[in-house]
């Protein structure tokens, strides 16, 4: 029982620094060139919003490469 806490853990864990990542990687794009003057809480909402799809999907990336790796190693060949 207690694997299935660690686990859950480390994906929360993981999910979180990959959104945050991808937030701060899209802090460099100049994304308020595609909106309207002063609807800086619009800018703020869809950076946010892609921050969490962006980081959600790299993070199931790697989670889901570790535990494939983790598979083959434990098969053996």
């Amino acid at each position: 029982m207690q694997v299935y806490g660690i686990d859950a853990v480390i994906r929360i864990i993981s999910h979180l620094a990959f959104i945050y990542l991808a937030f701060w990687a899209l802090q460099s794009i100049r994304i308020e060139a595609f909106f309207k003057a002063l609807q800086t809480t619009q800018i703020r909402m869809v950076m946010v919003l892609l921050a969490i799809v962006l980081g959600y999907t790299a993070s199931t990336f790697f989670l889901e490469l570790i535990a494939l790796c983790r598979n083959l190693f434990l098969i053996g060949f």
